[in-house]
Protein backbone atom coordinates (compact mmCIF):
# COMPACT_ATOMS: atom_id res chain seq x y z
CA UNK A 1 0.00 0.00 0.00
CA UNK A 2 2.87 2.47 0.80
CA UNK A 3 4.55 1.45 -2.47
CA UNK A 4 1.33 2.40 -4.47
CA UNK A 5 1.36 5.24 -2.73
CA UNK A 6 4.72 6.53 -2.89
CA UNK A 7 4.34 5.32 -6.87
CA UNK A 8 1.64 7.96 -7.22
CA UNK A 9 3.13 10.63 -5.44
CA UNK A 10 5.92 10.37 -8.02
CA UNK A 11 3.80 10.56 -10.95
CA UNK A 12 2.19 13.89 -9.48
CA UNK A 13 5.65 14.98 -9.09
CA UNK A 14 6.71 14.17 -12.37
CA UNK A 15 3.64 15.24 -14.18
CA UNK A 16 4.22 18.65 -11.70
CA UNK A 17 7.98 19.27 -13.34
CA UNK A 18 6.46 18.31 -17.07
CA UNK A 19 3.41 20.62 -16.35
CA UNK A 20 5.35 23.60 -17.90
CA UNK A 21 6.56 22.11 -20.88
CA UNK A 22 3.47 20.38 -21.80
CA UNK A 23 1.44 24.15 -21.24
CA UNK A 24 4.62 25.81 -23.61
CA UNK A 25 4.06 22.57 -26.15
CA UNK A 26 0.21 22.85 -25.93
CA UNK A 27 0.21 26.95 -26.50
CA UNK A 28 2.92 27.14 -29.16
CA UNK A 29 3.16 23.69 -31.28
CA UNK A 30 -0.91 21.52 -30.57
CA UNK A 31 -3.49 24.25 -30.62
CA UNK A 32 -1.78 26.23 -33.36
CA UNK A 33 -1.55 23.08 -35.73
CA UNK A 34 -5.19 22.58 -35.17
CA UNK A 35 -6.05 25.64 -36.30
CA UNK A 36 -3.62 25.90 -39.05
CA UNK A 37 -5.46 22.23 -39.97
CA UNK A 38 -8.89 23.89 -39.56
CA UNK A 39 -7.83 26.64 -41.94
CA UNK A 40 -6.89 23.82 -44.49
CA UNK A 41 -10.59 23.40 -45.25
CA UNK A 42 -12.02 27.03 -44.93
CA UNK A 43 -11.95 29.76 -46.94
CA UNK A 44 -11.73 33.66 -45.95
CA UNK A 45 -10.57 35.34 -43.02
CA UNK A 46 -13.21 36.55 -40.43
CA UNK A 47 -16.59 34.58 -41.59
CA UNK A 48 -14.63 31.25 -43.05
CA UNK A 49 -16.73 28.82 -44.73
CA UNK A 50 -15.66 25.54 -45.36
CA UNK A 51 -14.60 24.45 -48.64
CA UNK A 52 -13.44 20.85 -48.28
CA UNK A 53 -10.77 19.52 -50.56
CA UNK A 54 -10.74 23.42 -52.66
CA UNK A 55 -8.04 24.33 -50.98
CA UNK A 56 -5.34 21.66 -51.43
CA UNK A 57 -6.96 21.17 -55.29
CA UNK A 58 -6.07 25.15 -55.51
CA UNK A 59 -2.77 25.04 -54.60
CA UNK A 60 -1.79 21.77 -56.89
CA UNK A 61 -2.79 23.85 -60.02
CA UNK A 62 -0.34 27.00 -58.33
CA UNK A 63 2.10 27.90 -60.55
CA UNK A 64 3.63 29.66 -58.13
CA UNK A 65 3.59 26.63 -55.61
CA UNK A 66 4.97 24.30 -58.20
CA UNK A 67 7.44 25.92 -58.88
CA UNK A 68 8.37 26.78 -55.38
CA UNK A 69 8.19 22.77 -54.92
CA UNK A 70 10.49 21.76 -57.81
CA UNK A 71 13.22 24.38 -57.01
CA UNK A 72 13.02 22.82 -52.96
CA UNK A 73 12.91 19.53 -54.19
CA UNK A 74 16.09 20.35 -56.49
CA UNK A 75 17.59 22.07 -53.61
CA UNK A 76 17.38 19.15 -51.40
CA UNK A 77 18.26 16.80 -53.96
CA UNK A 78 21.50 18.31 -54.52
CA UNK A 79 22.46 19.53 -51.03
CA UNK A 80 21.99 16.70 -48.81
CA UNK A 81 24.01 14.02 -50.70
CA UNK A 82 26.91 16.71 -51.27
CA UNK A 83 26.70 17.77 -46.88
CA UNK A 84 26.34 13.98 -46.26
CA UNK A 85 29.39 13.11 -48.46
CA UNK A 86 31.63 16.07 -47.55
CA UNK A 87 30.69 16.02 -43.79
CA UNK A 88 31.64 12.27 -43.58
CA UNK A 89 35.34 12.52 -45.60
CA UNK A 90 35.75 15.56 -42.89
CA UNK A 91 35.17 13.51 -39.60
CA UNK A 92 37.11 10.99 -41.44
CA UNK A 93 40.03 13.13 -41.74
CA UNK A 94 39.08 15.04 -38.58
CA UNK A 95 39.07 11.32 -36.65
CA UNK A 96 43.14 10.76 -37.07
CA UNK A 97 45.25 11.46 -34.69
CA UNK A 98 46.87 14.94 -36.72
CA UNK A 99 48.76 17.90 -34.88
CA UNK A 100 46.57 20.68 -34.29
CA UNK A 101 43.40 18.84 -34.23
CA UNK A 102 41.69 20.67 -31.87
CA UNK A 103 42.24 24.08 -33.77
CA UNK A 104 40.52 22.48 -37.53
CA UNK A 105 37.62 20.99 -34.65
CA UNK A 106 37.15 24.53 -33.08
CA UNK A 107 36.90 25.47 -37.27
CA UNK A 108 33.98 23.26 -37.95
CA UNK A 109 32.05 24.50 -34.99
CA UNK A 110 32.83 28.40 -36.21
CA UNK A 111 29.79 28.38 -38.70
CA UNK A 112 27.06 27.30 -36.02
CA UNK A 113 27.80 30.59 -33.78
CA UNK A 114 28.32 33.15 -36.00
CA UNK A 115 24.79 34.93 -36.06
CA UNK A 116 23.00 34.45 -39.45
CA UNK A 117 22.95 37.37 -40.57
CA UNK A 118 27.11 38.41 -40.20
CA UNK A 119 27.05 35.40 -42.77
CA UNK A 120 24.68 36.94 -45.12
CA UNK A 121 26.80 39.77 -44.79
CA UNK A 122 29.76 38.34 -45.87
CA UNK A 123 28.34 36.32 -48.87
CA UNK A 124 26.76 39.49 -50.30
CA UNK A 125 29.93 40.82 -50.20
CA UNK A 126 31.54 37.92 -52.14
CA UNK A 127 28.72 37.10 -54.16
CA UNK A 128 27.42 40.73 -55.22
CA UNK A 129 27.41 41.62 -58.64
CA UNK A 130 29.95 44.49 -57.89
CA UNK A 131 31.57 41.84 -55.20
CA UNK A 132 35.05 40.26 -54.07
CA UNK A 133 34.54 37.24 -56.58
CA UNK A 134 33.64 39.68 -59.69
CA UNK A 135 36.42 41.14 -59.25
CA UNK A 136 38.75 38.65 -58.64
CA UNK A 137 37.37 37.40 -62.16
CA UNK A 138 37.92 40.71 -63.46
CA UNK A 139 41.85 40.82 -62.68
CA UNK A 140 41.37 37.72 -64.95
CA UNK A 141 39.67 39.17 -68.05
CA UNK A 142 37.20 37.21 -67.04
CA UNK A 143 33.32 38.97 -67.12
CA UNK A 144 31.32 39.46 -64.15
CA UNK A 145 27.83 37.90 -63.17
CA UNK A 146 25.07 38.82 -61.04
CA UNK A 147 25.40 35.11 -58.81
CA UNK A 148 22.00 36.27 -56.53
CA UNK A 149 20.14 36.39 -60.00
CA UNK A 150 21.56 34.26 -62.25
CA UNK A 151 21.54 30.77 -62.98
CA UNK A 152 23.94 30.23 -60.69
CA UNK A 153 21.89 31.25 -57.30
CA UNK A 154 20.97 28.04 -56.25
CA UNK A 155 24.66 26.59 -56.10
CA UNK A 156 25.28 29.93 -53.72
CA UNK A 157 22.13 28.85 -51.66
CA UNK A 158 23.89 24.90 -51.18
CA UNK A 159 26.83 26.13 -50.88
CA UNK A 160 25.97 28.41 -48.09
CA UNK A 161 23.86 25.72 -46.97
CA UNK A 162 26.54 23.38 -46.66
CA UNK A 163 29.06 25.76 -44.89
CA UNK A 164 25.88 26.44 -42.27
CA UNK A 165 25.66 22.96 -41.27
CA UNK A 166 28.42 20.74 -42.11
CA UNK A 167 30.23 21.71 -39.07
CA UNK A 168 27.05 19.83 -36.69
CA UNK A 169 27.15 16.97 -38.69
CA UNK A 170 30.58 16.46 -38.69
CA UNK A 171 30.52 17.10 -34.56
CA UNK A 172 27.94 13.99 -35.06
CA UNK A 173 29.66 11.90 -37.18
CA UNK A 174 32.62 12.43 -35.24
CA UNK A 175 31.26 11.08 -32.14
CA UNK A 176 29.78 7.71 -34.26
CA UNK A 177 33.52 6.96 -34.92
CA UNK A 178 34.56 7.39 -31.75
CA UNK A 179 32.00 4.85 -30.40
CA UNK A 180 33.66 2.17 -32.76
CA UNK A 181 36.15 0.04 -31.09
CA UNK A 182 40.03 0.35 -31.88
CA UNK A 183 40.22 -3.33 -31.57
CA UNK A 184 38.61 -4.28 -34.75
CA UNK A 185 40.85 -2.13 -36.84
CA UNK A 186 43.49 -3.73 -35.11
CA UNK A 187 42.38 -7.08 -35.61
CA UNK A 188 41.69 -6.21 -39.60
CA UNK A 189 45.14 -4.95 -39.75
CA UNK A 190 47.18 -7.95 -38.24
CA UNK A 191 44.62 -9.75 -40.94
CA UNK A 192 45.93 -7.66 -43.54
CA UNK A 193 42.67 -5.51 -44.41
CA UNK A 194 43.45 -2.61 -46.66
CA UNK A 195 42.31 0.93 -45.36
CA UNK A 196 39.23 0.60 -47.92
CA UNK A 197 38.35 -2.66 -46.52
CA UNK A 198 37.90 -1.71 -43.21
CA UNK A 199 35.51 1.31 -44.32
CA UNK A 200 33.68 -1.09 -45.91
CA UNK A 201 33.45 -3.90 -43.02
CA UNK A 202 33.75 -2.00 -39.87
CA UNK A 203 33.48 2.00 -40.38
CA UNK A 204 30.65 1.80 -42.80
CA UNK A 205 28.36 -0.99 -40.42
CA UNK A 206 29.03 0.91 -37.23
CA UNK A 207 28.54 4.94 -38.56
CA UNK A 208 25.06 3.35 -39.78
CA UNK A 209 22.92 4.61 -36.73
CA UNK A 210 24.56 7.46 -36.54
CA UNK A 211 24.59 8.87 -40.38
CA UNK A 212 20.28 8.08 -40.68
CA UNK A 213 20.39 9.92 -37.15
CA UNK A 214 22.53 12.68 -39.67
CA UNK A 215 20.97 12.52 -42.85
CA UNK A 216 17.10 13.17 -41.02
CA UNK A 217 18.79 16.06 -39.43
CA UNK A 218 20.11 17.26 -43.05
CA UNK A 219 16.85 17.14 -44.91
CA UNK A 220 15.29 18.95 -41.95
CA UNK A 221 17.53 21.45 -42.11
CA UNK A 222 17.43 21.83 -45.63
CA UNK A 223 13.37 23.24 -45.08
CA UNK A 224 14.91 25.44 -43.10
CA UNK A 225 16.86 27.30 -45.26
CA UNK A 226 14.27 29.98 -45.88
CA UNK A 227 16.15 32.97 -43.64
CA UNK A 228 19.64 32.33 -45.92
CA UNK A 229 17.44 32.37 -49.26
CA UNK A 230 15.31 35.59 -48.05
CA UNK A 231 17.96 37.55 -46.66
CA UNK A 232 20.16 36.79 -49.78
CA UNK A 233 17.56 37.56 -52.26
CA UNK A 234 14.27 39.09 -50.37
CA UNK A 235 10.74 37.56 -50.66
CA UNK A 236 10.92 36.91 -54.55
CA UNK A 237 14.07 36.33 -55.78
CA UNK A 238 15.06 34.63 -58.90
CA UNK A 239 13.07 32.02 -59.96
CA UNK A 240 15.84 29.03 -59.52
CA UNK A 241 15.86 30.07 -55.45
CA UNK A 242 11.84 30.67 -55.33
CA UNK A 243 11.11 28.12 -52.41
CA UNK A 244 8.15 26.73 -50.48
CA UNK A 245 9.12 29.15 -47.92
CA UNK A 246 9.27 32.16 -50.09
CA UNK A 247 6.10 30.72 -50.86
CA UNK A 248 4.29 30.62 -47.52
CA UNK A 249 6.07 33.87 -46.21
CA UNK A 250 4.56 35.74 -49.34
CA UNK A 251 1.19 34.17 -48.68
CA UNK A 252 1.19 35.19 -44.86
CA UNK A 253 1.91 38.59 -46.03
CA UNK A 254 -0.80 38.90 -48.51
CA UNK A 255 -3.17 37.34 -45.41
CA UNK A 256 -3.69 34.49 -47.40
CA UNK A 257 -4.04 32.31 -44.47
CA UNK A 258 -5.29 29.47 -46.45
CA UNK A 259 -2.71 28.90 -49.20
CA UNK A 260 -0.03 29.34 -46.68
CA UNK A 261 -1.80 26.62 -43.98
CA UNK A 262 -2.26 24.06 -46.83
CA UNK A 263 0.89 24.38 -48.00
CA UNK A 264 2.44 24.21 -44.58
CA UNK A 265 0.36 20.92 -43.81
CA UNK A 266 1.52 19.09 -47.02
CA UNK A 267 5.03 20.47 -46.58
CA UNK A 268 4.27 18.54 -42.58
CA UNK A 269 2.94 15.70 -44.38
CA UNK A 270 6.00 14.96 -46.77
CA UNK A 271 9.04 15.55 -43.96
CA UNK A 272 7.12 13.47 -41.40
CA UNK A 273 6.44 10.47 -44.32
CA UNK A 274 9.93 10.34 -45.45
CA UNK A 275 10.58 10.46 -41.79
CA UNK A 276 9.32 7.49 -41.11
CA UNK A 277 9.98 5.76 -44.39
CA UNK A 278 14.06 6.48 -42.98
CA UNK A 279 13.48 4.87 -39.84
CA UNK A 280 11.84 1.65 -41.24
CA UNK A 281 14.96 2.08 -43.62
CA UNK A 282 17.14 2.10 -40.57
CA UNK A 283 15.80 -0.68 -38.44
CA UNK A 284 16.15 -3.02 -41.26
CA UNK A 285 19.61 -1.80 -41.64
CA UNK A 286 20.32 -2.07 -37.61
CA UNK A 287 18.64 -5.73 -38.21
CA UNK A 288 21.02 -7.15 -40.59
CA UNK A 289 24.15 -5.23 -39.15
Amino acid sequence: MKHIKLKNKQSIAGFAFALPSLAGFALFFAIPFVISLYYCFTEGIGGATFVGLKNFNDLLHSDSFLLAAKNTLIFNSISVPLIMTLSLLFAILLNRQIKGLAIFRSFFILPMVIPVASVILVWNIIFNQYGVLNNILANFGVGGVDWLRSDWSMWVLVLLYIWKNCGYNVILLLAGLNNIPKEYYEAANIDGARSFDCFLKITVPFLIPTGFFVFMVSIVNSFKVFREAYLLAGSYPTLKIYMLQHFMNNNFMNLSYARLTTAAFLMAIIIALLVIVLFRIEDRFGRSV
